[in-house]
């Protein structure tokens, strides 16, 4: 991914998607924003694998893309997307709330379709393209993606650090996290300027003032 290409989305669209879309997949959207799990990630994700008293998701698995006769599980996309992510309470919350009003699926599944079944790609395509249309002003070119970047921009903004957000995106490589979000950090230039100031002014006032004491 290009980084000039990831313009992440604002807190009132991902809002409006929650609060638009139907309410057996809001719980889906809260995930993808709160954690950045990838798409694949939060099909595949099963009750097991949350842990609900010290909040926090393991990924070690993804939802299998759909082909008779095969396992409802496959590897995540690489070796580094195994990680273990803080599960913040609004995401703690939106999950409990959906699995009491809709129950588990499949082999512990958390998330299903109207009919019980595993989450199919190309149905979750139409339910968001379908549901984003009704929300003015919400962007043309955003996809369920733009969720995982939107959670990577808030890391950010809050002065997490590249390793940090690299662990919790499951890139593989530092590089892989800055040539995707560099663009989002922080103008390093200001940064020097209040660094510079905080020491060396104050070193400074304190020597005028020294020496101004009678």
């Amino acid at each position: 991914i290009n980084a000039a290409n990831v313009t992440p989305l604002e807190v009132w669209q991902v809002d409006a998607i929650a609060e638009e879309i139907d309410p057996r997949y809001r719980a889906l959207i809260i995930l993808a924003a709160g954690t950045g799990m990838r798409q694949g990630e939060c099909f595949g994700l099963t009750v097991d694998r949350v842990d609900f008293f010290g909040n926090r998701i393991t990924v070690d698995r993804q939802r299998n893309p759909e082909a008779a006769g095969e396992s409802l599980f496959g590897p995540t996309k690489t070796a580094a997307s195994n990680r273990i992510i803080p599960m913040p309470e609004v995401v703690k919350f939106a999950l409990s709330e959906h699995l009491r009003q809709f129950g588990g699926g499949p082999e512990g599944l958390i998330f299903t379709t109207a009919t019980g079944a595993p989450m199919n790609r190309n149905r979750w395509s139409e339910i968001w393209a379908r549901q984003v249309r009704t929300i003015q002003g919400f962007p043309e070119w955003a996809t369920f993606h733009d969720l995982r970047h939107f959670y990577a921009s808030l890391l950010i903004r809050h002065g997490e650090s590249i390793k940090v957000v690299q662990a919790r995106l499951g890139h593989a490589s530092a590089s892989e996290t800055l040539d995707t979000y560099s663009h989002l950090w922080p103008d390093s230039e200001d940064q020097t300027r209040s660094a510079i100031d905080l020491v060396l002014g104050s070193a400074i006032a304190d020597k005028s003032r020294t020496s101004g004491a009678v």
